[in-house]
């Protein structure tokens, strides 16, 4: 017989929603069952019903966000053939930047440092996964010869850590204009060592820093 987990009911589905929604704006570190199911108008003898308890609601709260995220990384893929790593780059930051994604993103960084500091709990392993999820897009974007080599390896993961240091700045000061302008700036100087200005699409913006030429990705959430 399929199982809960398999299968959820409409009835757990609907909840997770109203529940991600409520941590959207409110966050993990201090959620409580009682005050949740207040807000979203069930008991908190149902949540335990549906998630066992609230370690079980946190991890189906933090698989939920990081569905929102893996939407981004199946666009990405969609093309017929590597987009190039700059350019991939370019797109993933015009959607991080975007105003829209900013409480899913604080969510995100939240799980993030619980995951470092509290390894065992309903945190446990939300950091390595989102790191792995971005290497694997990221190689998934990089021609075939590249993906495969060292200096391939390499340069994702630097392509990584200036998108995840560019948004901690980002959620920090809300700065969007001078963290974009960082960003723009190194994945131009990334596409110039390849011997290809512009590579992937990457193409100097108008009247200032260099900017991505592309169309911007639906929302759906990191």
């Amino acid at each position: 017989m399929p199982s809960e987990a398999a299968n959820p009911s409409a009835r757990k589905i609907q909840l997770l929603e109203a529940a991600y929604a409520y941590a959207l704006g409110h966050g993990l570190t201090s959620l409580s069952l009682r005050p949740l199911a207040e807000a979203i108008n069930t008991s908190t003898r149902v949540l335990m019903f549906l998630f066992g308890n609230k370690d079980g609601l946190v991890r189906a709260l933090l698989e939920r966000a990081r569905a929102d995220e893996l939407v981004l990384l199946v666009d990405l893929r969609r093309a017929g053939h590597p987009m190039g790593l700059t350019r991939a780059a370019g797109q993933v930051w015009t959607w991080l930047a975007a105003d829209e994604h900013r409480a899913l993103l604080r969510l995100w960084a939240e799980a993030y440092t619980r995951s470092l500091v509290e390894p065992d709990g309903p945190w446990a392993g939300f950091a390595k996964a989102t790191v792995d999820d971005w290497l694997d897009v990221l190689a998934a974007c990089q021609p075939q010869p590249e993906r495969d080599s060292e200096a391939g390896v390499t340069r994702r993961t630097l392509v990584l850590a200036v998108l995840r240091g560019a948004l901690l700045d980002l959620l920090a000061t809300q700065d969007e204009r001078r963290v974009s302008a960082a960003v723009h700036q190194q994945l131009t100087l990334l596409g110039h060592e390849d011997g290809a200005p512009g590579e992937g699409g990457w193409s100097p913006g108008p009247g200032g820093p260099s900017s991505p030429s592309h169309t911007p990705l639906p929302r759906g959430g990191a």
